[in-house]
Formats: C-alpha cells, sequence, structure tokens
C-alpha cells in the first residue's frame, strides 16, 4: 500500500468509480441530475408565526378558520402583488419595523415573513 492516500477515477460511459487505498471501490454515481429538495428549519418563534398568520388572514379578509400555517404561501392564499405590499405594510405596523424592497419582494410565504422580522429585530436590538 502507498504511503499518502491515492485514488483514482475512471470513467466509462455515463458511471464512474473510485478507487483509494482507503479501500472503497465501485463508488457508482450518475451523472444525469437528480432533483433534490432542502429544507431549512428556521428561528422564528411559533408567536411570531401565529402574528404573521392572524395579520395575513386580515389583510385578505380570510375567515378566522382559515388554515393559514407557516407554509402557507401568499399566492396560494389568493394574495396578489398589493395584497403582499399590503401585508408587508402590516407587519412593518404591527411590528414596529421597516422592511426593505428588495427583502420584501423575496416572501412568499409566512414563514419568510416571520423569519425576516426575526432578522430585523435582532439587528435592532443592542
Amino acid at each position: 500500500m502507498a504511503p499518502f492516500p491515492q485514488a483514482v477515477t475512471s470513467t466509462a460511459g455515463q458511471r464512474s468509480s473510485l478507487i483509494s487505498s482507503y479501500g472503497r471501490r465501485n463508488v457508482p454515481f450518475s451523472s444525469q441530475p437528480r432533483p433534490i429538495r432542502l429544507t431549512v428549519s428556521c428561528a422564528a418563534k411559533p408567536q411570531t408565526v401565529e402574528k404573521v398568520c392572524q395579520i395575513v388572514k386580515k389583510q385578505l379578509a380570510l375567515s378566522d378558520d382559515s388554515n393559514v400555517t407557516g407554509d402557507s404561501k401568499f399566492a396560494a392564499l389568493g394574495a396578489d402583488s398589493l395584497d403582499t405590499v399590503e401585508i408587508v405594510m402590516g407587519l412593518e405596523e404591527e411590528f414596529g419595523i421597516s422592511v426593505e424592497e428588495d427583502s420584501a419582494q423575496s416572501i412568499s410565504t409566512v414563514q419568510e415573513a416571520a423569519d425576516l422580522i426575526e432578522d430585523i429585530i435582532s439587528k435592532q436590538s443592542p
């Protein structure tokens, strides 16, 4: 065995295998892209998410028994771009914050709004 780990990669068609001094052999992989779905766990407090849900319901004139959660997308709830601006304005008023236009345009779900709010609030704290 060589004194340093060595690896050799050989390619044949759409498969490749790796042989190293650590004993890994024939680790195949496809060159075809595979869809990957990542879920990011966020730090927004449940109270913040609930407040955002209430503001969204109020701005969109949804009934109190409407199912609005952190995963709810504004568009799926029937919000257009004007509604989204009004939601952001309601959030700014409720939480005493100012949301930059670039940040406001990137918000599409209740969870994203709650995360942004907590991020802004944490940056305001000394």
